[in-house]
Parts: structure tokens; C-alpha cells; sequence
């Protein structure tokens, strides 16, 4: 089941049944994972609510946009995502790019990482990013 939840009470979408759905489809195309659908929680926050968590978990002292939190089981698919609605709006800025289609980016580019995917080499850097332009291009956006 994926949720969405709000640490932050301005956010501009309350309610996103379209970006579940879009979600699921992204996942049933990566492997088939119909039904195995566990938790996944996407939680709206704001820098500095990400910014501790990215000091207390990783030992980062920096903002970041995203951390997923990967709970999977074999193929179970489940994680809490938390997304920095303040770095998805500056960033959308920097890359003159719609605050929805930068918010879109990040949460497709947030589950990939629970599917097992990795940005920590150039080569893996690449492939998620073919992998979220597919998916943005699929959902039209």
C-alpha cells in the first residue's frame, strides 16, 4: 500500500491518487511486482526535517531532496521515502524545470532506489537516470 503523508501542512497536493497510481504502474512494469506491494510511505517535509534525519541516520551535514529507507523482503517492496518540499521547489528553480515535474522526478526516482537501484557510481548514475526519464515520459510529464 503506499501512502503519503505531510510533516509540513502548506504543500500544495493533498491528496495524490494520480502519483500512486503512477507509482504502482512503475513498479508492476519493474519486475512484476503486482501484489507485492508492501508499505511504502512517501512523508512530505521541509529541509530542516530532512536534514536530521540525514545527520542522525547517514552522518551527512547537508540538505538533500530525498531518503528513501528501504525496508524490502525478497520481493516485498516497502520503505519510507521522505521528500524535502523546500529542495524540490529550489530545485525546480535551478533547472527551470515545473515544481511538479521536479517532485514527480524525485518520488519515481526514490522508489527506484528501493527496487535496488544505486546512483553511487557514474555507470549507475546513468542508468537510474534513463530509468526516471522513461518513467516521466511515460506518465506524460
Amino acid at each position: 500500500m503506499i501512502k503519503l503523508f505531510y510533516e509540513i501542512y502548506d504543500f500544495p497536493i493533498q491528496k495524490g491518487s494520480f502519483f500512486i497510481k503512477e507509482i504502482c504502474i512503475l513498479l508492476n512494469n519493474e519486475g512484476g511486482y503486482r501484489g507485492y506491494i508492501g508499505n511504502i510511505n512517501y512523508i512530505f517535509c521541509n529541509d530542516d526535517y530532512l536534514f536530521d534525519l540525514n545527520q542522525k541516520f547517514l552522518k551527512r551535514n547537508c540538505y538533500t531532496d530525498v531518503l528513501a529507507f528501504n525496508y524490502s523482503i525478497n520481493k516485498c517492496i516497502s520503505g519510507d521515502i521522505f521528500i524535502s518540499v523546500d529542495r524540490i521547489y529550489d530545485n525546480s528553480k535551478r533547472w527551470n524545470q515545473f515544481f511538479m515535474f521536479e517532485l514527480k522526478r524525485v518520488m519515481i526516482h526514490a522508489v527506484l532506489h528501493l527496487l535496488g537501484y544505486d546512483d553511487q557510481n557514474h555507470i549507475d548514475k546513468r542508468i537510474m537516470k534513463k530509468k526516471e526519464e522513461f518513467y516521466l515520459n511515460l506518465f506524460q510529464f
